[in-house]
Protein backbone atom coordinates (compact mmCIF):
# COMPACT_ATOMS: atom_id res chain seq x y z
CA UNK A 1 0.00 0.00 0.00
CA UNK A 2 1.58 3.41 -0.87
CA UNK A 3 2.89 5.04 2.22
CA UNK A 4 0.86 8.84 1.12
CA UNK A 5 -2.74 6.86 1.07
CA UNK A 6 -1.51 5.11 4.65
CA UNK A 7 -1.22 8.35 5.91
CA UNK A 8 -4.51 9.81 4.32
CA UNK A 9 -6.47 6.91 5.73
CA UNK A 10 -5.54 7.03 9.16
CA UNK A 11 -5.86 11.04 9.23
CA UNK A 12 -9.38 10.37 7.80
CA UNK A 13 -10.05 8.12 9.89
CA UNK A 14 -8.90 9.97 12.82
CA UNK A 15 -10.57 13.26 11.74
CA UNK A 16 -13.91 11.72 11.32
CA UNK A 17 -13.90 9.72 14.65
CA UNK A 18 -13.02 12.69 16.56
CA UNK A 19 -15.50 14.53 15.25
CA UNK A 20 -18.17 11.85 16.33
CA UNK A 21 -17.05 11.60 20.02
CA UNK A 22 -16.93 15.57 20.45
CA UNK A 23 -20.50 16.17 18.95
CA UNK A 24 -22.39 13.14 19.62
CA UNK A 25 -23.28 11.88 16.26
CA UNK A 26 -22.45 9.14 13.80
CA UNK A 27 -19.44 8.99 12.57
CA UNK A 28 -20.33 7.54 8.97
CA UNK A 29 -22.43 11.43 8.38
CA UNK A 30 -19.05 12.64 8.27
CA UNK A 31 -16.81 10.19 7.19
CA UNK A 32 -18.50 9.17 3.85
CA UNK A 33 -17.32 12.51 2.23
CA UNK A 34 -14.02 12.35 3.70
CA UNK A 35 -13.19 9.32 2.25
CA UNK A 36 -14.90 9.87 -1.40
CA UNK A 37 -13.29 13.09 -1.97
CA UNK A 38 -10.25 13.56 0.05
CA UNK A 39 -8.32 10.48 -1.41
CA UNK A 40 -9.25 11.54 -5.14
CA UNK A 41 -8.36 15.29 -4.26
CA UNK A 42 -4.67 14.49 -3.51
CA UNK A 43 -4.26 12.11 -6.27
CA UNK A 44 -3.49 9.03 -3.49
CA UNK A 45 -6.45 7.05 -4.26
CA UNK A 46 -9.87 6.92 -5.66
CA UNK A 47 -12.96 5.13 -4.17
CA UNK A 48 -16.24 4.38 -5.23
CA UNK A 49 -19.31 4.56 -3.52
CA UNK A 50 -19.55 0.74 -2.66
CA UNK A 51 -15.87 1.20 -1.07
CA UNK A 52 -16.57 3.92 0.80
CA UNK A 53 -19.49 2.89 2.47
CA UNK A 54 -17.62 -0.65 3.28
CA UNK A 55 -14.83 1.25 4.88
CA UNK A 56 -17.41 3.58 6.91
CA UNK A 57 -19.29 0.25 7.99
CA UNK A 58 -15.41 -1.00 9.55
CA UNK A 59 -15.24 1.91 10.72
CA UNK A 60 -18.81 2.88 12.55
CA UNK A 61 -17.94 -1.09 14.22
CA UNK A 62 -14.83 -0.21 15.63
CA UNK A 63 -15.92 2.75 16.91
CA UNK A 64 -19.04 1.73 17.91
CA UNK A 65 -17.36 -0.98 19.79
CA UNK A 66 -14.62 1.03 21.65
CA UNK A 67 -17.63 3.11 22.77
CA UNK A 68 -19.44 0.36 24.32
CA UNK A 69 -16.24 -0.93 26.36
CA UNK A 70 -15.40 2.43 27.59
CA UNK A 71 -19.33 2.98 28.44
CA UNK A 72 -19.38 -0.40 30.00
CA UNK A 73 -16.14 0.63 32.26
CA UNK A 74 -17.77 3.87 33.09
CA UNK A 75 -21.18 2.90 34.17
CA UNK A 76 -19.38 0.29 36.64
CA UNK A 77 -19.22 3.01 39.01
CA UNK A 78 -23.04 4.31 39.08
CA UNK A 79 -26.31 2.69 37.89
CA UNK A 80 -26.58 1.74 34.44
CA UNK A 81 -28.93 3.73 31.97
CA UNK A 82 -29.38 1.40 29.51
CA UNK A 83 -32.53 0.29 29.05
CA UNK A 84 -33.17 -3.16 27.96
CA UNK A 85 -36.06 -3.80 26.71
CA UNK A 86 -35.68 -0.57 24.11
CA UNK A 87 -32.12 -2.10 23.18
CA UNK A 88 -34.02 -5.70 22.53
CA UNK A 89 -36.87 -4.48 20.31
CA UNK A 90 -34.89 -1.61 18.91
CA UNK A 91 -31.25 -3.76 18.23
CA UNK A 92 -33.36 -7.13 16.75
CA UNK A 93 -35.26 -4.36 14.10
CA UNK A 94 -32.19 -2.68 13.19
CA UNK A 95 -29.63 -5.66 12.96
CA UNK A 96 -32.38 -7.13 10.42
CA UNK A 97 -32.70 -3.69 8.74
CA UNK A 98 -28.97 -3.15 8.37
CA UNK A 99 -28.29 -7.07 7.23
CA UNK A 100 -30.29 -6.33 4.33
CA UNK A 101 -28.78 -2.90 3.51
CA UNK A 102 -25.38 -3.74 3.67
CA UNK A 103 -26.22 -7.11 1.58
CA UNK A 104 -28.18 -4.83 -0.99
CA UNK A 105 -25.35 -2.24 -1.28
CA UNK A 106 -23.39 -4.52 -3.55
CA UNK A 107 -26.42 -4.62 -6.30
CA UNK A 108 -27.25 -0.95 -6.10
CA UNK A 109 -25.29 1.80 -8.75
CA UNK A 110 -22.79 4.06 -7.46
CA UNK A 111 -24.89 6.85 -7.50
CA UNK A 112 -28.06 5.50 -6.23
CA UNK A 113 -25.73 5.04 -2.67
CA UNK A 114 -24.77 8.95 -3.40
CA UNK A 115 -28.19 9.45 -3.53
CA UNK A 116 -29.15 8.00 -0.42
CA UNK A 117 -26.25 9.54 1.35
CA UNK A 118 -27.13 13.11 -0.02
CA UNK A 119 -30.77 12.46 1.77
CA UNK A 120 -29.38 11.53 4.62
CA UNK A 121 -26.85 14.40 4.72
CA UNK A 122 -30.53 16.37 4.49
CA UNK A 123 -32.22 14.81 7.42
CA UNK A 124 -29.22 15.28 9.07
CA UNK A 125 -28.62 18.62 8.99
CA UNK A 126 -32.55 19.22 9.92
CA UNK A 127 -32.42 16.83 13.07
CA UNK A 128 -29.32 18.76 14.18
CA UNK A 129 -30.95 21.87 14.42
CA UNK A 130 -33.79 20.16 15.87
CA UNK A 131 -33.22 20.67 19.73
CA UNK A 132 -33.48 17.06 21.50
CA UNK A 133 -36.49 17.01 23.89
CA UNK A 134 -35.97 14.26 25.80
CA UNK A 135 -36.94 13.90 29.67
CA UNK A 136 -34.51 12.78 32.37
CA UNK A 137 -38.05 11.65 34.22
CA UNK A 138 -38.81 8.18 33.71
CA UNK A 139 -36.73 5.44 35.44
CA UNK A 140 -36.71 1.53 35.33
CA UNK A 141 -40.88 1.59 34.39
CA UNK A 142 -40.02 3.44 31.26
CA UNK A 143 -43.05 2.56 28.36
CA UNK A 144 -42.72 3.00 24.44
CA UNK A 145 -44.15 2.72 21.90
CA UNK A 146 -42.61 -0.73 20.52
CA UNK A 147 -44.38 -1.08 16.97
CA UNK A 148 -42.48 2.74 16.30
CA UNK A 149 -39.61 1.45 18.38
CA UNK A 150 -39.48 -1.83 15.83
CA UNK A 151 -40.17 -0.06 11.99
CA UNK A 152 -38.18 3.19 12.83
CA UNK A 153 -34.98 1.10 13.50
CA UNK A 154 -35.51 -1.52 10.71
CA UNK A 155 -36.01 1.54 8.35
CA UNK A 156 -32.79 3.00 10.16
CA UNK A 157 -30.81 0.01 9.48
CA UNK A 158 -31.51 -0.54 5.73
CA UNK A 159 -30.24 2.75 4.80
CA UNK A 160 -27.54 2.81 6.93
CA UNK A 161 -26.23 -0.57 6.06
CA UNK A 162 -26.76 0.99 2.33
CA UNK A 163 -24.64 3.71 3.18
CA UNK A 164 -21.96 2.61 5.86
CA UNK A 165 -23.29 4.11 9.06
CA UNK A 166 -24.48 3.52 12.35
CA UNK A 167 -27.63 5.55 12.08
CA UNK A 168 -26.86 7.20 15.10
CA UNK A 169 -27.89 10.57 14.11
CA UNK A 170 -31.37 9.92 13.18
CA UNK A 171 -31.83 6.77 15.79
CA UNK A 172 -31.12 9.72 18.77
CA UNK A 173 -33.58 12.28 17.06
CA UNK A 174 -36.02 9.34 16.76
CA UNK A 175 -35.97 7.99 20.35
CA UNK A 176 -36.07 11.55 21.94
CA UNK A 177 -39.07 12.98 19.40
CA UNK A 178 -41.31 10.14 18.33
CA UNK A 179 -40.40 7.51 21.54
CA UNK A 180 -40.00 9.96 24.17
CA UNK A 181 -37.11 8.25 25.78
CA UNK A 182 -35.50 10.28 28.31
CA UNK A 183 -31.80 11.75 26.93
CA UNK A 184 -29.34 10.03 28.98
CA UNK A 185 -31.42 6.64 28.58
CA UNK A 186 -31.55 7.74 24.95
CA UNK A 187 -27.38 8.18 24.87
CA UNK A 188 -26.68 5.28 26.53
CA UNK A 189 -29.55 2.64 24.97
CA UNK A 190 -28.54 4.49 21.59
CA UNK A 191 -24.99 3.38 21.63
CA UNK A 192 -25.83 -0.69 22.00
CA UNK A 193 -28.54 0.08 19.23
CA UNK A 194 -25.74 1.75 16.82
CA UNK A 195 -22.83 -1.33 17.28
CA UNK A 196 -26.21 -4.04 17.24
CA UNK A 197 -26.42 -2.19 13.60
CA UNK A 198 -22.95 -2.51 12.66
CA UNK A 199 -22.56 -5.70 13.08
CA UNK A 200 -25.68 -6.26 10.75
CA UNK A 201 -24.01 -4.04 8.64
CA UNK A 202 -20.36 -5.25 8.22
CA UNK A 203 -21.64 -8.98 8.00
CA UNK A 204 -23.77 -7.32 5.03
CA UNK A 205 -20.88 -5.68 3.50
CA UNK A 206 -19.05 -8.64 4.07
CA UNK A 207 -21.44 -10.80 2.07
CA UNK A 208 -21.97 -8.30 -0.35
CA UNK A 209 -17.97 -7.63 -1.40
CA UNK A 210 -16.05 -4.96 -1.89
CA UNK A 211 -14.14 -3.89 0.75
CA UNK A 212 -10.46 -2.43 0.27
CA UNK A 213 -8.41 -4.04 2.94
CA UNK A 214 -5.65 -2.62 3.95
CA UNK A 215 -7.35 1.64 3.72
CA UNK A 216 -10.30 -0.10 5.77
CA UNK A 217 -7.45 -1.16 8.52
CA UNK A 218 -5.58 1.81 8.31
CA UNK A 219 -8.69 4.02 8.82
CA UNK A 220 -10.05 1.82 11.98
CA UNK A 221 -6.59 2.68 13.34
CA UNK A 222 -7.07 6.55 13.09
CA UNK A 223 -10.61 5.78 14.23
CA UNK A 224 -10.01 3.99 17.33
CA UNK A 225 -6.98 6.98 18.06
CA UNK A 226 -9.58 9.85 17.09
CA UNK A 227 -12.96 9.00 19.20
CA UNK A 228 -11.42 8.71 22.82
CA UNK A 229 -10.11 12.11 22.21
CA UNK A 230 -13.30 13.67 20.38
CA UNK A 231 -14.98 12.43 23.76
CA UNK A 232 -12.45 14.08 26.47
CA UNK A 233 -12.19 17.37 24.71
CA UNK A 234 -16.57 17.37 24.56
CA UNK A 235 -16.73 16.70 28.21
CA UNK A 236 -14.52 19.94 28.87
CA UNK A 237 -15.35 22.32 26.26
CA UNK A 238 -18.66 23.84 24.64
CA UNK A 239 -19.01 22.39 21.06
CA UNK A 240 -21.89 24.46 20.13
CA UNK A 241 -20.01 26.58 17.17
CA UNK A 242 -18.61 23.22 15.99
CA UNK A 243 -22.00 21.99 15.77
CA UNK A 244 -23.00 24.29 13.32
CA UNK A 245 -19.52 24.66 11.69
CA UNK A 246 -20.01 20.69 11.17
CA UNK A 247 -23.75 21.50 9.95
CA UNK A 248 -22.30 24.18 7.34
CA UNK A 249 -20.04 21.01 6.45
CA UNK A 250 -22.60 18.31 5.86
CA UNK A 251 -24.91 20.84 4.18
CA UNK A 252 -21.54 21.66 1.43
CA UNK A 253 -21.17 18.03 1.25
CA UNK A 254 -24.96 17.53 0.11
CA UNK A 255 -24.81 19.82 -2.42
CA UNK A 256 -21.89 18.88 -4.40
CA UNK A 257 -23.61 15.38 -3.83
CA UNK A 258 -26.63 16.38 -5.01
CA UNK A 259 -25.31 18.59 -7.74
CA UNK A 260 -22.85 15.64 -9.31
CA UNK A 261 -26.12 13.55 -9.31
CA UNK A 262 -28.43 15.80 -10.85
Amino acid sequence: MDPLLMIIMVALGLIGSFFSGLLGIGGAIINYPLLLYVPSLLGAAQFNAHEVSSISMFQVFFASLAGVLAFRKKSKTGPSLVNKRLVLYMGTSILAGSLIGGFVSGMLEGDIINLIYGILAVLAVILMLIPGKGTEEKGKDLQFNTFIAIVSAFIVGIVSGIVGAGGAFILIPVMLTLLHIPARTTIASSLAIVFISAIGGVVGKITGGAIPLWPTLFTVIGSLIGAPLGSKISAKMNVKLLRYALIILISLTSVKIWSSIL
